[in-house]
């Protein structure tokens, strides 16, 4: 009778809190606000850059597009999407929509997998041991990614998928590079290596994935503030212990949120800022969160 009712207890524990992590918190969205000390020249304006990530939207995630839809009473100066902004053939009307005014602000934008092909079932339990990199058995893509592109571009947000940008942000010069994904072998670093520029006011790499062997490529070249998203916070964290797993190369402890790297000094003294977004979304076959709300940043860029 006792083992019958501690099966019980702990289906009815487990139900709910699938429900409240697939319910509640999946659609209990957040606003991060971090401050980014020394990022900008001395007698430098602060820059608001707003980090979104992640999205895998859906036409039926309505709730979703209307917090999106918030995100320009902000008043950004600067937009930057990490990806995986999509999770349907639909979804790109649905998206451009919900960003409506903020395509009107600075911006730029990189891919992640899942605006290339569309998201399948999986077992969670394997990301505790193994990450999604370059296990994709697809080589077509099956998402409208060039729709998706043409109009984030046309809108005029700079495209860094293996390429490199510049900005005018009020009176800050901004060099920009990024790199395709790099979970579908399509990241090629080679293509942007080279000295960020030493005239600009800022030098902003960006990224889906925060794979360690890029952020290393992007600081040995002089970028000072990295951005990525991939990660979903880890998506499901235990309280006393975290993130159950990244996703990729980066350590559990910075899954989400600002910190630095390397966190070993190199020898050349280089580092940069690094902010990995939790990001809004998840995956349709995998709608759950727990300990890990979905989130937007607006990171507050200070002068040195």
């Amino acid at each position: 009778m006792r083992a019958r009712t501690l099966i019980t207890v702990a289906a009815a524990g487990g139900a709910a809190a699938f429900g409240y992590a697939s319910v509640i918190e999946r659609n209990w969205f957040a606003l991060r606000e971090v401050t980014v000390p020394g990022a900008l020249p001395e007698g430098a304006r602060p820059l608001r850059l707003l980090h979104i990530s992640d999205l895998h939207l859906t036409p039926g995630r309505h709730r979703l597009m209307s917090f999106v839809r918030t995100l320009e009473g902000l008043e950004p100066d600067l937009v930057v999407n990490t990806g995986d902004s999509i999770a349907s053939p639909h979804a790109v009307t649905c998206l451009m929509d919900a960003l409506g005014p903020l395509l009107e602000r600075p911006g730029a934008w990189v891919y992640g997998s899942n605006d290339l092909f569309s998201p399948k079932p999986k077992n969670p339990l394997l990301y505790l041991w193994r990450t999604s990199a370059r296990e994709h058995d697809r080589d077509v893509p099956d998402l409208p990614w060039e729709q998706l592109g043409e109009e984030m571009t046309a809108a005029g947000w700079q495209d860094l998928n293996n390429g490199r940008g510049r900005l005018k942000v009020g009176e800050l010069d901004i060099a920009l590079a990024g790199v395709h994904d790099s979970h579908t072998a399509k990241d090629r670093y080679d293509l942007v290596a080279g000295s960020a520029d030493v005239s600009a006011d800022l030098r902003i790499g960006v990224m889906h994935s925060p794979e360690p062997r890029i952020l290393d490529q992007f600081v040995a070249d002089g970028y000072e503030l990295l951005l990525a998203g991939h990660t979903h916070g880890g998506q499901v964290r235990v309280p006393g212990f975290g993130a159950l797993a990244t996703n990729c190369g980066i350590d559990r402890g910075r899954v989400s949120g600002l910190s630095m790297h390397p966190q070993v000094a190199r020898p050349d003294g280089k580092t940069a800022w690094l902010h990995v977004s939790a990001g809004l979304g998840t995956s349709p076959w995998a709608p759950v969160r727990f300990g890990c709300r979905p989130e937007a940043t607006v990171l507050t860029l200070l002068p040195r």
